[in-house]
């Protein structure tokens, strides 16, 4: 229907005719002459309907309005002096039509496609209109570049693209599965998978020695800017590796795709412990586009003659007590917003939170007056202060310190408009501790088929794996580990998670037979693409770059899913809805 998109139309069509097809992105009409910007996927050219040239074309041009479908020919000429758009690749030409066709007409439009306040249930209802706009265009070619050049970076270097199955058994990874009831055998259910892990260990076991796959995934989970409950990662494995082997294919990678894309960032990525990135940014996955470490004061507390700082000091190994110094923080702040801060870190569990400020005669502050002048210079030297300096102080539990103040380091920056834009800073962030008790409950920090690095400890959850997570500007954008590979350790890893062998053989019992058969050393990564495309893009939520996400509600607003379903379908799968006794 066309001889051109859009975009290939320039100076050099100049006198040809030309036949574009899209969409009516304005039109105006100047008493006689009407302009019609046309748009198809992505870019704009005018359209000029001139009575004079063609009577025909301008009678329908006068029944044109905003997103009709329209295929137009005509002949290109230059734009007069002074009317060229540089912002249009076409800004130089324009169409003076000969024929115009109405392809189909649109009502009018539920909201202006171009604004940014329009509310997002709208958005999502008519999410295919906004996908229209030259911005969703945009993400979604990005979007596909990245695609494209992750399969070509993991063929190159020997990966194999495997499909693994969608519907599968339900085992516990951390979050809620969805599950999928079984017509066949009434009464038992499949499970969408929270990610290929298992699956992508057997490929090991099978000899495939490296894979990929472009993973949709599934959790039954709260949602939150950058989480759905389908979502797509990059999915990779490789045999006989080593830690460094994992890490090097998913520098290369990461690179590439970005190169690809025509971003410029570092081939190797800096690298930190998990333990330094949670004592020094109370985070996992800390931002390294900026600075504003925290700094352990908790020996110079206890020497101090307040009775709760010096008691929290005395048990190191389970307290903290952490400095935040914000260089010319005395300057930037009042003392009225300084002592609201603490009102913000009490939202997470915080009693308090204590400050100086560096003037020039020295530390000032209504803490100073329980420390030794010696003890201020300790502070001094050890936060390493300026005059104009201000410096915070958590204490507590260790947990609960490195959380809240790792959460106020955030939010500092953000408040002082610190946080650089259009920079990309990757960290490894390396050696996760293996477990975590959670109400007196062991947990696999990763996921329980992760290598240990020792099971010799005296607290478990000082035992290290070896994981290692990927960090992009504070995003987690994904991570992985090497497996467990022998069946022994796979058995008591699970002992270890409070599994017993018969809930394991049932969970897990066809992994733990595999095993058994010379599974290989083995180890792998997985990126989320949605993630990914959201920090290329800077867009503000994952929804953006997904072409019909779901609400923080898990609802699909434009299908109206989840939605109920007749009883006869229910009898198929032997199921039967309970009503809920009404509340008082």
């Amino acid at each position: 229907m066309r001889t051109h998109y859009c975009a290939e139309v320039n100076e050099e069509h100049i006198g040809q005719e030309v036949t574009v097809a899209g969409w009516v992105s304005s039109r105006r009409d100047h008493g006689g002459l009407i302009f019609i910007d046309l748009r198809d996927k992505d870019q704009v050219i005018q359209l000029v309907c001139d009575p004079a040239d063609n009577v025909d074309a301008h009678k329908i041009a006068e029944e044109v309005r905003d997103q009709f479908v329209l295929v137009a020919t005509g002949k290109m000429r230059a734009r007069g002096e002074g009317l060229e758009n540089p912002k249009l690749k076409t800004g130089k030409v324009e169409m003076v039509v000969d024929k115009l066709v109405i392809e189909n007409r649109s009502k009018p439009m539920p909201f202006e496609l171009n604004d940014e306040k329009v509310n997002e249930e709208i958005k999502l209802k008519y999410r295919y209109l906004e996908l229209r706009t030259q911005k969703s265009y945009d993400i979604f070619k990005l979007r596909s570049k990245a695609t494209i050049a992750t399969r070509n970076v993991l063929d190159e270097l020997g990966f194999l693209e495997v499909e693994t199955p969608i519907i599968t058994k339900s085992t516990p990874e951390g979050a809620r599965d969805y599950l999928v009831p079984s017509r066949v055998h009434g009464g038992e259910f499949y499970a969408l998978p929270q990610s290929p892990q298992l699956f992508k260990q057997l490929l090991m076991v099978g000899g495939f020695d490296k894979y990929f796959q472009i993973a949709k995934c599934f959790r039954d989970e709260d949602l939150r800017a950058d989480r759905q409950p389908e979502f797509t990662q990059i999915d990779v494995e490789m045999s006989f590796c080593d830690q460094e082997d994992v890490i090097a294919v998913a520098e290369k990678l990461l690179h590439d795709v970005f190169t690809k894309c025509g971003f410029d960032v570092p081939s190797k990525f800096n690298r930190m412990t998990h333990s330094e990135a949670m004592e020094k940014y109370g985070s996992d996955k800390p931002d390294m586009r900026y600075d504003l470490q925290m700094v352990d004061v908790i020996d110079i507390f206890e020497r101090c003659d307040n009775e709760i700082f010096s008691g929290i000091a005395k048990t190191p190994k389970k307290n903290r007590i952490k400095a935040l110094k914000v260089p010319k923080g005395d300057e930037i702040f009042s003392k009225r917003q300084m002592k609201g801060f603490e009102e913000y870190v009490r939202k997470f569990g915080a009693s308090g939170l204590g400050y100086f400020q560096m003037k020039e005669d020295g530390l000032k502050g209504p803490l100073t007056k329980f420390f030794t002048e010696d003890d201020i210079q300790a502070i001094i030297d050890r936060c390493e202060l300026e005059v104009g300096d201000a410096v915070f102080f958590g204490a507590g539990d260790k947990k609960l310190v490195l959380d809240y103040m790792g959460r106020f380091r955030i939010y500092l920056a953000e408040l002082m408009e610190i946080i650089p834009k259009d920079t990309f800073e990757f960290l490894w962030v390396m050696d996760f501790p293996m477990f975590e008790v959670e109400e007196g409950k062991v947990k696999a920090l990763h996921h329980p088929f992760t290598q240990p690095k020792s099971l010799d400890y005296e607290d478990i959850e000082d035992i290290e794996s070896i994981a290692y997570d990927i960090v992009l500007n504070g995003t987690e954008l994904g991570g992985g580990s090497i497996r467990i590979h022998k069946e022994e350790m796979q058995a008591e890893i699970f002992k270890l998670l409070g599994i017993d062998e018969e809930e394991a053989q049932d969970k897990f019992g066809f992994l733990l037979e595999a095993l058994k058969f010379g599974a290989p050393p083995h180890g792998g990564f997985a990126l989320g693409l949605d993630r990914l495309i959201m920090i290329m893009t800077g867009s503000s939520s994952i929804r953006e770059v997904i072409a019909f996400p779901k609400t923080q509600k898990a609802q699909c607003l434009l299908t109206q899913a989840p939605s109920e379903v007749d009883a006869e379908q229910l009898k198929e799968l032997s199921l039967r809805i309970r009503q809920q006794a009404p509340t008082a």
